[in-house]
């Protein structure tokens, strides 16, 4: 059974939806490649997803020490390359002013995310550059 529909719209424009919920998603290609540039490009969603999917397993991780990650928040910013065109590099800055976890809570919850199923399946030529603000 398929988890995600995607459509093609026209104009460089796709939707896609995550059957189970029904939720939808546009990607636009970006103004750089031909596209309008009026939604998430596949190559956004790419970096987004990294981001996502390390906060989920941070939270995942935080949970056994009783509590949640309130506050925490990233800014991602893609670096794409020419020839070929593809995702060079994504920068991750997470920022948690309010952090609870102690010293070594913050060791372990930085590991879990570096090794999220995301950053584990992108291609190892593609930089990942994260930093912790917490």
């Amino acid at each position: 059974m398929a988890t995600i529909k995607n459509k093609y719209q026209g104009q460089l424009r796709t939707t896609a939806t995550h059957v189970r919920s029904g939720n939808e998603i546009i990607t636009d290609a970006p103004v750089d490649n031909n596209g309008k540039g009026e939604a998430f490009s596949p190559t956004d969603l790419v970096a987004g997803a990294l981001s996502a999917c390390m906060m989920t397993i941070m939270g995942i991780k935080v949970q056994q020490y009783g509590f949640d990650l309130d506050g925490l928040e990233s800014e991602v910013i893609k670096v794409m390359a020419d020839k070929p065109r593809k995702i060079e590099e994504i920068k991750i800055n997470f920022s948690w002013p309010d952090c609870p976890a102690d010293h070594d809570q913050r060791a372990i919850i930085k590991r879990a995310a570096m090794t999220c199923p995301v950053a584990l399946s992108l291609h190892p030529d593609l930089k990942q550059t994260v930093t912790f603000d917490f």
